[in-house]
């Protein structure tokens, strides 16, 4: 009985966990499709890219830890494409590049598998 109580608890705690990792992924798609739809002052451009960065810095560092309990092959994937993500943001936010909807579209397809 307590195993399964336990089991229970993992099952609840990782639904959570994708839940909060979507809600924080479309806060991130939100804060692009203003960029993207908007004028912003550059302060706002600055703070929403660096949110998304943060974001997937953190989904990085999270599918390195060797506890991560997802495959090998799906982690090194999901990094590649954090890593993407991350470069993109920077080459936004140092006006390299404008096309915010490729950034969009990763993150929404992303979001919508979890």
């Amino acid at each position: 009985m307590t195993f399964e109580s336990y089991e229970t608890v993992v099952e609840d705690s990782g639904y959570e966990a994708r839940g909060r990792e979507r809600q924080a992924l479309s806060l991130g798609i939100d804060r692009l499709e203003r960029l993207q739809n908007e004028r912003f002052n550059m302060e706002d451009q600055v703070q929403s890219l660096l949110y998304v960065r943060r974001l997937w810095t953190i989904f990085i560092e999270d599918l390195a830890h060797p506890e991560n309990g997802l495959p090998e092959k799906l982690r090194a994937d999901i990094i590649s494409i954090g890593l993407w993500v991350v470069k993109e943001a920077d080459r936004l936010r140092e006006e390299r590049s404008s096309d915010v909807m490729q950034l969009i579209e990763i993150n929404r397809l992303i979001r919508d598998a979890l």
